[in-house]
């Protein structure tokens, strides 16, 4: 592609937001529109500008010269309109989850490859400074055989972030906690270690009965297929603030933590004949006032985009893995849903 890639971002919450500015931003791209179903100003998109849409249909039709669009809505909304945005001869960037089920993931997967387009998926996780280096000792096989592996994600969402008749806590439009919180460390799971078999799990919704229509807690465990056991042990009923993210590796050769509260930190390493380098910092989480999310890496995201399209490298994420995620989020919530019966 020659130019400057254009850009339409659909859904102008935080995270919407964070797209256009990292689109404004880069010396290679154009942010020619900005859609969602509230006004700019009730949702603060003044600062965009450029043509405001309430119809993404609308604006698909009314604007020249789209090359990407960025599907950034509540996660229910993310299949039919990654499909619109495609069967309009769109690539598309896709927020995390890809889409609330495998089979509207292999929907979107299906209109991409008939109309030669690319989807690109958002896990920002993979570019901190921990989770390069981890990817880079588990490819070598620098920990030997994998024996065990832990992720622990324990944050704080309350009254202050599920707000009345918002889009957070429903089935339909948020999925659950694994979906909208935490796919990002099964994203990181799947990217290291591979698929999983042998679900097991026990759920439960401490103190979100009237906010969500879904759990706020689960221990999971399972059997990697590549070889040793795994767990994650996650909640959003975690008091206050979030209290951390990490993962535990022990194998073979060596044992390593990654800790803090976002995975962002090395607490341990210790590897046979190995010695732990010098990372770089790790960007600072997400903002959002009363709560915090993952790290602040979207620049990153925009830039794989770019070379990707000019043909200067490959995708960081493609919608394969985005349904793999998609897939073992599902798997894990068939055993929940079990246990509701």
């Amino acid at each position: 592609m020659n130019g400057p890639i254009k850009f339409a971002v659909v859904g102008c919450g935080h995270i919407g937001k964070r797209h256009a500015e990292m689109i404004q931003r880069h010396a290679e791209t154009e942010l020619v529109a900005v859609c969602d179903v509230r006004s700019r100003e009730e949702v603060g998109a003044t600062a965009f500008d450029v043509p405001f849409f309430t119809d993404m249909a609308t604006m698909l039709a009314e604007v020249p010269g789209i090359d990407v669009v960025n599907v950034c809505t509540p996660n229910g909304l993310h299949a039919e309109q990654c499909v619109m945005a495609l069967e309009h001869r769109k690539h598309v960037v896709c927020e995390k989850p890809l889409a609330l089920s495998k089979a509207s993931c292999e929907a979107i997967i299906y209109k991409a490859l008939q109309m030669h387009r690319t989807v690109f998926g958002v896990m920002q996780n993979r570019y901190s400074p921990p989770s390069q280096w981890i990817k880079s000792v588990v490819d070598q096989r620098l920990l030997g055989d994998i024996f065990l592996v832990q992720v622990n994600c324990y944050w704080n969402r309350d009254e202050r972030y599920y707000k009345v008749g918002n889009w957070k806590g429903s089935s339909d439009l948020d999925g659950g906690t694994l979906f909208t919180q935490f796919s990002h460390f099964i994203d990181i799971l799947y990217w290291l270690f591979g698929d999983i078999a042998d679900i097991q799990g026990k759920f439960a919704d401490f103190n979100h009965n009237e906010l969500t229509e879904f759990e706020d807690s689960g221990l999971v465990n399972f059997r990697f297929l590549d070889g040793g056991m795994g767990c994650i042990n996650y909640s959003t009923a975690v008091w206050d603030k979030n209290l951390e993210s990490s993962m535990t590796i022990i194998g073979s050769q060596g044992s390593v933590k990654i800790g803090g509260q976002y995975m962002d930190k090395v607490e341990y390493c210790h590897i046979k004949d190995y010695t732990m380098p010098e990372l770089g910092p790790t960007n600072p989480a997400n903002d959002y006032g009363t709560y915090k999310g993952s790290a602040n890496n979207h620049g990153f995201i925009i830039d794989n985009v770019v070379d990707t399209l000019k043909g200067r490298t490959i995708m960081t994420t493609n919608a394969l893995e985005g349904l793999k995620v998609v897939e073992i989020i599902e798997r894990i919530y068939e055993k929940r849903n079990e246990q509701l019966v």
